[in-house]
């Protein structure tokens, strides 16, 4: 990885997402892009009668400051850490600057199973993961460590999946972590015979030259059954493909994605299809 985006808005959960992508910068030697977002709506920057000029390059200033203050960490010490101030508009300006600068990562805090509202249901966060073309990390809660030995990645093993599956492969690679994928099997989504689910990865195998472990985890849904999967299995990471600005794939369209997110007591990680 060569640069990783850091959205961040001052508070613990950005600070803890920073901690993890400093971990992540300094294993691949990448350079860190600290994103903070004003937030002003078009009708305020836009009209100089409604807020002066000065008065909004005063905010870029108390910012400015506040930015030195909150990358003023030891953990930062030896990283090429890049500051950026955008404002307005977050989900979209944050895949913006991930073009611009040919970002590899994107890493996000959350607040995890309480804060619904802040995850996936119109917030920043799940708009970041829809519009982004790269591979968005959700870390969940307080991480001492983000250390990842046992990655999970969920998948349909449909042929479209196979993009992603790569990239969480690579993922696996560049964290030293052993990778196993999983086809959850439910009454809800035809549940098929163990010889059909068998077929189905077969074949996503050898369109795909993939070589992987993988389990069939039945379960009532799909979430359950991720969940359920990646806690047995003592899993540090849970990866999710997603069809971008189409909304989450497959069986994670709706609520199922929302409640992985949300429910997750680990990080997770998207890939875009």
């Amino acid at each position: 990885m060569k640069n990783i985006i850091v959205p961040i808005d001052f508070s613990p959960k950005s600070e803890i997402a920073l901690k993890v992508a400093a971990k992540l910068a300094k294993q691949s030697k990448a350079e860190l892009l600290v994103l903070h977002m004003l937030e002003l709506s078009p009708a305020i920057s836009g009209n100089t009668e409604y807020l002066p000029q000065a008065h909004i390059v005063h905010l870029m200033k108390i910012t400015e400051k506040r930015f030195n203050d909150f990358l003023s960490k030891p953990y930062l010490k030896d990283i090429k850490v890049t500051p950026i101030i955008k404002h307005y508009r977050v989900f979209s300006e944050v895949d913006d600057v991930a073009k611009k600068h040919d970002a590899d990562l994107i890493v996000m805090g959350s607040n995890g199973a309480d804060g619904l509202e802040e995850i996936f249901i119109g917030s920043n966060t799940e708009r970041v993961v829809r519009d982004s073309v790269i591979p968005v990390l959700v870390i969940k809660g307080e991480t001492a460590q983000f250390k990842v030995e046992r990655f999970v990645f969920a998948c349909d093993f449909k042929q479209e999946s196979i993009a992603a599956a790569k990239k969480a492969i690579a993922f696996a690679d560049r964290l030293g972590a052993k990778l196993r994928m999983v086809f959850i099997n439910t009454p809800a989504d035809n549940f098929l015979s163990t010889e059909d689910v068998q077929k189905r990865i077969s074949k996503f195998m050898n369109v795909g030259r993939l070589s992987l472990d993988v389990d069939i985890y039945n379960d009532y849904t799909v979430e359950k059954g991720i969940l359920n999967y990646a806690e047995t299995n003592g899993a540090d990471l849970i990866g999710i493909p997603t069809h971008g600005r189409t909304g989450l794939a497959h069986f994670f369209m709706g609520s199922i994605g929302e409640d992985i997110a949300n429910h997750s007591k680990i990080p997770v990680i998207t890939f875009k299809i």
